[in-house]
């Protein structure tokens, strides 16, 4: 089976390089009409330049297929709502939306500052929603849609040196979490790439003689696939170097000690409560709803 996006009109945020560069240009080589979205800023987020984003939509002119360059901040509600306005100006319709923008201020906890909590969590997390928000009724009224969150292996498992960039990075897996259950009904499917991938923003995080074999282009074929149309609902997938997983929230069974249960009961039965040998996935019954 072959996935194609003619017809279809996609929004990339942070597009204008890595990972979202190569997500835009492979809508686009299957037939998708794509915004593509980026500040043009310096990794911490200061700056701005339309230069970017036009390159990647030179690129995809060039091959034959048809976009636009949108420098607006995810950030801010008026930037967000420019790249639907744009999207809807121009081909009346949104298909999809792949929420990539993201920015680094990476310290230990101990010297971050507050500003740089906040500005990773209003690029990665209130981006994210002042995107999927603007969106939200188009897809509803086209009873259609695919929004693709990015997490991070920091956000599912931790990292050194990225509290603010790891809250942020979960948080979107949340809010899949509720709206996979809310855009079902309207056939709106929200799933999260977790990816891994040599780029500006994580060329001092990954070792060099690593990087060669973690392109961008290698994290690409999980986030097409995730915003297709028999894409699942509710899903991580992990992406790396052409090695793809799921990741999922699992439950063990746990132990009923009734509600007369103190802290005492807890500490004496904390083999049990935490025993993993028999565990089970959460939310499932989305899996399968595709």
């Amino acid at each position: 089976m072959t996935i194609s996006f003619e017809n279809q009109v996609a929004i990339v945020t942070g597009a204008g390089g890595g990972l979202g560069r190569c997500h835009a240009l492979e809508l686009a080589r299957r037939g998708a009409k794509v915004v593509v979205n980026d500040l043009g800023g310096a990794m911490d987020g200061t700056g701005g330049s339309s230069a970017a984003a036009e390159s990647v939509v030179a690129e995809i002119v060039a091959a034959g297929g048809e976009a636009i360059a949108n420098g607006g901040s995810v950030s801010d509600r008026a930037g967000a709502k420019s790249m639907v306005d744009d999207a809807m100006n121009a081909w009346g319709r949104v298909d999809i939306l792949i929420n990539n923008a993201g920015i680094l201020r990476d310290k230990s906890f101990a010297k971050m500052g507050m500003d740089d909590f906040d500005m990773v969590m209003d690029v990665h997390l209130t981006g994210a929603a002042n995107c999927t928000h603007y969106v939200w009724p188009i897809m509803r009224e086209q009873n259609y849609g695919r929004i693709l969150m990015t997490t991070s292996p920091t956000g599912l498992y931790g990292n050194f040196g990225q509290v603010n960039y790891g809250a942020a990075k979960l948080a979107q897996v949340g809010m899949m979490n509720s709206l996979k259950i809310e855009g079902a009904k309207n056939n709106i499917h929200t799933n999260t790439i977790a990816p891994v991938a040599a780029t500006r923003m994580t060329e001092d995080l990954i070792p060099e003689a690593a990087q060669e074999k973690l392109g961008p282009e290698l994290v690409t074929p999980a986030a097409i696939f995730l915003v297709s149309e028999n894409a699942p609902n509710g899903v991580i997938i992990q992406a790396q170097g052409g090695q793809f997983s799921m990741a999922v929230i699992v439950e063990n069974q746990g132990v009923n000690l009734g509600e007369d249960a103190d802290a005492d009961d807890i500490a004496s039965h904390y083999e049990q409560i935490s025993d993993l040998s028999e565990v089970k996935p959460r939310g499932m019954l989305q899996l399968n709803s595709m």
